[in-house]
């Protein structure tokens, strides 16, 4: 009668090989509004140039968004920035990381090999040479020349889970890269719009500074001629003085924007400069399309999913320390008691493992270690779970800001459109008034420095509305123009 184990135990193992333990995965819920809040947003439809809805996923390439304002040099700060920041490199690298993580993980379903050479120095016991007990058996020194072969047996699926958490690792790290590069053009974008700020609004304070110095010469000699008291002098020269200080306290501020932008491209501040400007007026009109969307274009909540993919399958690798593991080994060569005759065919030897070539490790006293890991592990994921869904209210959170946000740019641009329509008019009505001795120059100096004010607010809501668009842009994770950019991990990750 044949032995059934010939059958059966290769059934067996072949039936159990592969599987998984780790449970079934099961995207967390999260709730989802079917719009956005304050999804409309009222500009002229030219305004929306050529923007497309991001419908893409978030693994597809992206459109060059930036260029969509129309600056030449915000389009060649990106570029520099993207091919030598810092702060990119090191998230490429830790991409590079994870892709050899994973080839090293990858590497235990595969056999290995190993070859080795070299004597040793054995004394067989009398038994294993078939002698009578106590028979006195001379020790001797053998060379060995093995090829030893190793594979283990993936039962109860703890390489195959590995495997997979060590996939979703490395997606995690490819979102990561994805989300500094859009982070990078982002802070790119927003600090250059800020500088261009800072230019509109030193161009503001020369042309006010210009006319105040007119303005005290023209009082210098009136009082000169008796015409005016020395106090109408004095208002002006304080506030031809308090211009000055604004204007040296906005180089301060353009130096540092300056600097700032120079640590983004990656070079010393010393070595970079930019010249002034004409502030960036056009802002395209971005679609925010349906919430979503959103979990699948934003990259740090692809990030976080992955993550929560990777703490399931290591449940499943916890609870595999459970069970037996089966290694099949064999070693095949040459020995001999002389080296010269070594490598003869007559020398060689094999050998296999003790249970049909396999060797079986099962745990039995552990000091509670691999149930502390499967606890462990299960925690790990319940905090995935929990970042997961923090990460979502977030990014909804942030889309909404800025929806928000351009919605009242929009408002306070249309308010301050009255406003400084109406302060030019007072303004020359009191400089009129003035020079028919109607009011004092105080009047005069009131209405300039509402008017000044005014035209400061009219360059920062301009600006806030730009660097807002950034924002929206940034938020949705990224945008898609009519031409679209090369993947960012095929330019820099290899």
């Amino acid at each position: 009668m044949s032995d059934p184990t010939r059958w059966w135990l290769p059934l067996l193992i072949t039936t159990l090989a592969g599987c998984s333990l780790a449970p079934k995965f099961e995207q967390p819920t999260v709730q989802t509004p079917d719009a956005y809040k304050r999804a409309a947003i009222d500009l002229p439809v030219e305004e929306r140039g050529s923007w497309k809805p991001a419908e893409p996923a978030e693994r597809d390439p992206r459109g060059e968004w930036w260029k969509a304002f129309r600056d030449p040099v915000l389009d060649r700060l990106v570029a520099a920035a993207v091919a030598d920041s810092p702060s990119l490199q090191a998230a490429a690298a830790r991409v590079r990381q994870s892709r050899a993580l994973l080839g090293v993980t990858e590497a235990d379903r595969g056999v290995s090999v190993t070859a080795g050479f070299g004597p040793f120095n054995t004394r067989p016991s009398p038994g294993s040479l078939g002698l009578p007990p106590g028979t006195d058996v001379v020790s001797r020194t053998l060379w060995r020349a093995p090829l030893t072969a190793s594979y283990e047996l993936d039962l109860f699926g703890r390489v195959k889970d590995s495997v997979k958490a060590a996939k979703s690792d490395l997606r995690g790290a490819e979102a990561t890269y994805r989300s500094v590069t859009l982070a990078l053009q982002a802070d790119m974008a927003r600090t250059y719009f800020q500088l261009r700020e800072i230019d509109a609004d030193i161009a503001i304070l020369v042309g006010t500074i210009k006319l105040r110095e007119d303005a005290v010469r023209l009082l210098r000699s009136r009082f000169e001629a008796g015409a005016i008291g020395e106090l109408d002098l004095a208002r002006a020269r304080t506030e031809a003085a308090s211009a000055r200080t604004s204007l040296e306290a906005d180089k301060g501020r353009r130096a540092q924007l300056e600097n700032a932008l120079a640590v983004l491209v990656g070079k010393p501040p010393a070595a970079f400069g930019i010249d002034a400007g004409e502030p960036v007026r056009f802002a395209p009109g971005v679609p925010p399309g349906v919430p979503s969307a959103l979990l699948e274009r934003r990259p740090d909540i692809v990030k976080a999913q992955t993550a929560l993919i990777a703490a399931n399958a290591r449940i499943g690798v916890a609870k595999a320390a459970f069970f037996p593991s089966i290694k099949l080994t064999g070693q095949g060569g040459f020995e001999s008691d002389e080296l010269g005759n070594l490598f003869r065919w007559s020398s060689r030897t094999w050998f296999l493992g003790p249970f049909l070539g396999g060797l079986v490790s099962l745990p039995i006293l552990d000091g509670g270690r691999n149930k502390a890991n499967l606890a462990r592990s299960k925690a790990d994921y319940e905090e995935a779970v929990g970042n997961y869904r923090q990460q979502v209210l977030l990014a909804f959170g942030d889309v909404e800001d800025s929806l928000a946000g351009l919605r009242s740019l929009a408002g306070q641009e249309a308010a301050n459109a009255e406003a400084l329509d109406a302060i030019t008019r007072a303004s020359k009505i009191s400089r009129l008034r003035y020079d028919a001795g109607a009011v004092s120059f105080l009047d005069v100096l009131d209405a300039e420095r509402s008017r000044l004010d005014i035209e400061r607010d009219a360059n920062r809501i301009v600006s806030a509305r730009v660097q807002g668009t950034v924002a929206l842009i940034r938020a949705l994770g990224g945008g898609w123009g009519d031409e679209p950019a090369v993947a960012p991990e095929k330019v820099s990750v290899k």
